[in-house]
């Protein structure tokens, strides 16, 4: 039975990514060595870290006078590195879930944080509009999808401040105007690599600009003027990374996944709405994550939540159980993850539908 994958992140991967990485866990390159043992200042593995350096700046249109970083910690750890290397006296965040919450109050040990707007008053179903970012603020932090409560940014915002954005699990999903960011993080683990490696976009004129004294690792000048090579980079993912890039080169570029993807979502979507068995957690069609499509039962049908995951599990859908905030349901349909697998538990709903 084919299993389709739907796991929020560590995610389905494309079978090319796959299979490349497992041939270079054998033999990297044409060495004879595994690329786990290889060192990371090996001819072959610069190249490797080059490539997957201009592939990004290539397929997100990236100007000049932006960096590409890769660098282990996780999202995680770019919510103190951030405050770090920007926070100069106030900064501005949009609260709009879990993971921005965490990056919020990491920046509060750095010096005044406003949190513009929050959606947590209901369970951050929806993405908060008409707030107001103060003029004053050294830059405005914003995550662009929420992979817990399906919820999602899909436009790049203007605003009169540096603008940075955690885009762990959008990246690649859709045309980015990175011209409008200051930097934009994330860990690869959703649409790009294996965990263990984040990407880094930065401005590098922008850095530099605090007082405080930055600790060598934290100071992203030091991983620009590095390559990304100041300590050892965690090499696996990142040779990873590069195979979902030309991956993604491939199929068409940037523009050729939204496309797939807004489909994709459409179709689920269309199906939540329509079943009377469930009902979407995000109302607003506009709010609606696009990688991440959060559903529950409906309140009549509540006894039968059990009964469809097991349903599902059998038919061959893997990792739809809902995250403990929300609960229900919660279908990830990242860039690797075929049309066809949205198609079969689309049919899994229609069926347990027809049982009930």
């Amino acid at each position: 039975m084919k299993k389709h994958n739907f796991y929020a992140g560590p995610s389905i991967l494309p079978e090319y990514t796959i299979k490349n990485t497992a041939e270079a866990v054998l033999n990297f390159a044409g060495t004879g060595l595994s690329v786990l043992e290889v060192s990371h200042r090996s001819k072959e593995f610069v190249a490797v870290m080059d490539e997957a350096r201009q592939l990004f700046k290539d397929l997100l249109n990236i100007p000049e006078g932006y960096e590409v970083l890769f660098l282990g910690g996780g999202a995680s750890t770019q919510f103190y590195m951030v405050p770090f290397n920007f926070m100069k006296k106030k900064a501005a965040y949009l609260n709009t879930g879990a993971w921005a919450s965490k990056a919020l109050k990491e920046a509060k040990g750095f010096g005044e944080v406003v949190e513009v707007a929050s959606s947590k008053d209901k369970n951050y179903s929806y993405i908060p509009k008409d707030y107001e970012v103060p003029s004053d603020a050294d830059y405005f932090h914003i995550t662009t999808n929420n992979t817990i409560y399906g919820t999602e940014i899909k436009k790049d915002l203007d605003v009169d401040v540096p603008l940075i954005a955690d885009m762990s699990s959008d990246i690649f999903s859709r045309p980015v105007d990175v011209s409008k960011y200051t930097l934009i993080y994330g860990g690869a683990q959703k649409n790009l690599a294996p965990s263990g490696v984040t990407f880094v976009i930065v401005k590098v004129d922008a850095l530099g600009d605090v007082e405080r004294h930055l600790p060598t690792m934290i100071d992203y000048r030091t991983h620009v003027e590095k390559g990304s090579m100041f300590n050892t980079p965690p090499v696996l993912p990142v040779y990873s990374a590069l195979q979902t890039l030309k991956w993604l080169k491939n199929n068409g570029g940037v523009e050729a996944m939204h496309k797939v993807n807004v489909a994709k979502a459409a179709m689920l979507y269309d199906e939540i709405d329509r079943n009377k068995l469930f009902k979407p957690t995000v109302l607003d069609e506009e709010d609606r994550s696009i990688m991440n499509i959060c559903f529950v039962m409906n309140d009549e049908y509540s006894d039968l939540e059990k009964d469809f995951l097991d349903f599902a599990t059998s038919k061959g859908m893997i990792g739809i159980k809902g995250h403990r905030s929300v609960g229900g349901f919660r279908a990830s349909t990242y860039n690797a993850l075929p049309t066809e697998s949205v198609k079969a538990l689309v049919d899994v709903m229609k069926e347990f539908e027809a049982k009930h």
